[in-house]
C-alpha cells in the first residue's frame, strides 16, 4: 500500500507525457525534463494529453511505485501550466485526484511543518 503524508515531496510534471511509458520511462523523464533524481522519494504526478489520466511514481527505497488512475467519466478540471514542475501537497493531490481543483479547495493549512 503506498500512503502519502505531509512528509513526502510532491511534484506535478507540467508538460503531459506519453501515457505508453512505463516506469523506466517516467522515471528517465524525471532525470531528464525535471532535473529531479527519480530515486530520491518523491512523488512524481504525471498527466496525460487529454488530461484523463493521471499516474503516480515513487521509489520507497526497495522499488518503484506505478499507479495509474484513468477517469471513467470527464477529465482533470485544474492542471499548472508554468514551470517544469510544481509542488503540491498531499491533501490538494486528494483533490486533484477527484477532479477538483486545489487552488480554491477550502483545505486549512497545517499546525506545523513537518519537514524541514
Amino acid at each position: 500500500m503506498l500512503q502519502l503524508t505531509p512528509h513526502h515531496r510532491l511534484l506535478l510534471a507540467v508538460e503531459p507525457v506519453d501515457f505508453r511509458r512505463g516506469i523506466d520511462g517516467l522515471a528517465a523523464c524525471c532525470n531528464i525534463d525535471l532535473s529531479e533524481n527519480p530515486q530520491s522519494g518523491t512523488v512524481f504526478i504525471f498527466a496525460n494529453k487529454r488530461k484523463t489520466a493521471v499516474k503516480i511514481l515513487v521509489y520507497d527505497g526497495h522499488g518503484y511505485w506505478l499507479c495509474h488512475r484513468r477517469f471513467s467519466k470527464g477529465k482533470l478540471k485544474w492542471w499548472p501550466t508554468s514551470h517544469l514542475h510544481y509542488e503540491i501537497s498531499a491533501a490538494d493531490l486528494n483533490v486533484l485526484l477527484y477532479q477538483g481543483n486545489p487552488e480554491f479547495a477550502s483545505i486549512g493549512k497545517p499546525f506545523k511543518k513537518v519537514r524541514s
